[in-house]
This record gives C-alpha cells, structure tokens and sequence, in this order.
C-alpha cells in the first residue's frame, strides 16, 4: 500500500489532470459546456458516465481538480466545490434535512450561519438550537428524535473556542445525526476533522484556501457516499457552482497552505503573548496559549493555534475603535486568511446583525478585537497595534 503523502506535497501535487497538450501548471477550463462527438456519447455522457464533461454549472476539469486535491488534503472520499462558504453551508443543509427536522449548532458560529439556520431554515419548518461549543453534555441534552444534523465550528469564531470534535462525533452517532465541521480556521493542515470522526467538513474557501484574499468559494467534502448521493445532486439542480476561474486561483492558493498555515500560527502566537502583557488588554483568545480553556484539547486537536485571534480591551468599544483607527498597516475589513493581517471589530461587523441578546450570549462585547494575522513582519504588526494601545 502506497504511503500517504505529506500535506505539503498534497497540496502542490494533488488532483492534477493534463490534457493532451502535457501542460505543468494546472489547465484553466473557461468554458461553460462541453462538445460531443456523437448523439450516442451526449447521450452517455449526460446519464452521468465516466468523466461526464456535460456543462460547467456541475462538471467542469478545473473545478474537478481542486475538489480532488482538497479531498486528498482532508482525507475525504469526495468533495463537492461550491461559489462561497455560506453556499456550502447552504448546500449541506438542503441536501440532508426536510420540514421537520433539527440542527444542534454552537452558539459560537459566524453571524452569517445564525442568520441562515434562524432566518432561511426556519421558514421552511427546519428548527435550530444553540448550544455552548465546548460542552458535550449540552450537545447530548438539546437533541431530539427529529435531530439529524450537528454544526460546529473550530476554533470558533471570532473567540477561537475549541471544540472536542472526537467527543461530539460520539454524541452526534448516539443520536443518530451528523456531524459537520467548519474547518475555515484551521484548514486541512492543521486539523482533519474526518479522521476525528466528524462526517463532514466544510470551507470558506474565500480564507485560508486562497489565502491571498483574490477570489469567493467554499466546498462540502465526506464519504462518496455522502457527498455523490446528496450534495452534488442538489448543486447540479440549484447551482451554487464554482467558476473555473476561481478554483485555479485556490488550487493555487493550495500550493502554499502548509507554509502559510505555519508561518502565520507562529506569527498569531508571538502576538498573542506580546497583548497579554500590554495594560489596556483585559484578554486574549487563542488557542496556542496555556491561558486558553482548552489549550490542552487544542494542542491534541490541531497541528498549531492557527493565524487567527481576538482580545479584549478594558475600555469597550470606544477603546475598540481607537485601536483599530490607529492602525495604519493592518487592514480594516472583516475578511480573513489573507496574507495581509486584517483586524475588526466584530459587534459591528461579522456579529453586528444578531441582536444585542444573542451576541452577549455568544461573549461577543463591545470590546472585542479580531485580528486574523498575514505575513507581515511580527515586530512590524506589533509596531502598528502599539499606538492605539496606549
């Protein structure tokens, strides 16, 4: 049996096709459909036989590329690309539950998720409950005999709450659910939520997976089982498709994640522990610090704390605000796995359409920074915070 290669070979070698003209660098197909030969192999080919080229909304080799490489990346069987993060989310939970059904989720999701289980799910008789992200007892209690899916995200954001993810798998089997994982913080090269027990995994590939802040998409990736049978029926009908454009760009994101997954964590790192000595820091969230909660969970869980951090300032948003307008090397906007460190302020931004109620709930304050660290220089980025943190 052939060794398992390393993530970083992954990454640059994975899922490769060349057409005939023997090309190193991946193909980009611009095409929105594809020429048969015959009547008798459109035929063929639109029941769905072998590599069934038919038309880009579904089938298209450059998209197939990336879905392959990020399946060899995460372990998965199969993965299905979709046109953004939400859309994957979206995706998944039309193609897995009906009227009737209900979804255990972490109080401690991105905003947009809230809004779609609440908001959208809901019209259509899918109930959600919110349960604290690090209690498994809590999962266990808010299921129901309707329950079919578990949602989560780990590190959450934006307070990089860590998930025992093996724990809630088990919960999630007992109940007779699945279990879904949004990887977007760590990515596949640093935690593989599959091989913990997790049925699906989920992306932004807009973040990490790009990682220069160029393009939108997002993927569901599980068993074949899963995935063929249920996601990629219902992304030929809707069409929440990825364009071929923008799975080269990831796919060329993808070359260099392991190096920037690990640059940037220990970049996050040595911020981390330089905010908690600074006076105006009430505290620090992330993952690779020992003052963290679950520290020790995540030290088992992930490869490294990830690129991605917040903290508190004592004077509230006020304070908030200052810091963050004092910057003049980060950039202000609520996007992150760039290699350009973003910072913002997340009651106003990614939170700011949940009520006052269910952010203080999620311990989303008005003194809450994010700051998704790039590859600047460390002392650089230190250089820029200071001054609003005087």
């Amino acid at each position: 049996m052939e060794k398992r290669r390393d993530i970083a070979t992954l990454g640059v070698r994975a899922g490769q096709r060349r057409s005939e003209f023997g090309e190193h660098s991946e193909a980009l197909f611009l095409t929105s459909s594809f020429v048969f030969g015959s009547a008798a192999e459109a035929e063929a080919k639109f029941r769905g036989g072998g590599d069934a080229w038919v038309y880009s909304r579904y089938t298209n080799p450059t998209v197939a590329m990336l879905q392959d490489r990020l399946a060899a990346l995460e372990g998965a069987e199969a993965c299905v690309a979709t046109a953004s993060g939400m859309s994957a989310i979206l995706a998944t939970a039309m193609s897995l539950l009906k009227s009737g059904d209900h979804i255990v989720c972490s109080a401690s999701v991105f905003g947009a998720t809230v809004q779609l289980f609440n908001n959208y799910l809901g019209r259509f008789g899918v109930q959600t409950t919110f349960v604290p992200p690090t209690s498994a007892e809590a999962w266990e209690k808010a299921c129901r005999p309707a329950t079919k899916l578990f949602f989560l995200e780990t590190p959450s954001n934006p307070l990089t709450e860590v998930s025992d993810i093996a724990a809630l798998a088990s919960v999630a089997r007992k109940a007779g659910a699945l279990l879904c994982v949004d990887n977007v913080f760590c990515t596949p090269a640093l935690q593989r939520p599959l091989a913990l027990g997790a049925d699906l995994v989920v992306h932004s590939a807009t973040k990490h997976l790009d990682g220069q802040g160029r393009v939108m998409g997002g993927a569901v990736l599980g068993s074949a089982k899963l995935v063929n049978d249920n996601l990629v029926p219902f992304l030929r009908t809707a069409g929440p498709s990825l364009s071929p454009f923008n799975a080269w760009v990831i796919l060329k994101g993808l070359e260099t994640l392991d190096l920037r997954m690990r640059a940037q964590s220990a970049a996050a790192l040595e911020l981390a522990r330089w905010l908690e000595s600074q006076p105006a820091v009430a505290r620090v969230h992330y993952p690779g610090l020992e003052s963290h909660p679950q520290h020790a969970l995540a030290a088992r869980q992930q490869k490294a704390g990830g690129a991605v951090l917040s903290f508190e300032l004592k004077g509230g948003r006020e304070a908030a605000w200052r810091l963050i307008d004092a910057t003049r090397l980060a950039s202000i906007t609520a996007n992150l796995g760039d290699v350009k460190t973003t910072i913002t302020h997340p009651a106003s931004t990614t939170h700011g359409r949940l009520s006052p109620e269910a952010r203080a709930a999620a311990g989303i304050g008005d003194g809450l920074v994010r700051l998704a660290v790039g590859l600047e220089s460390v002392e650089d980025l230190k250089a820029d915070l200071l001054p609003g943190l005087g």
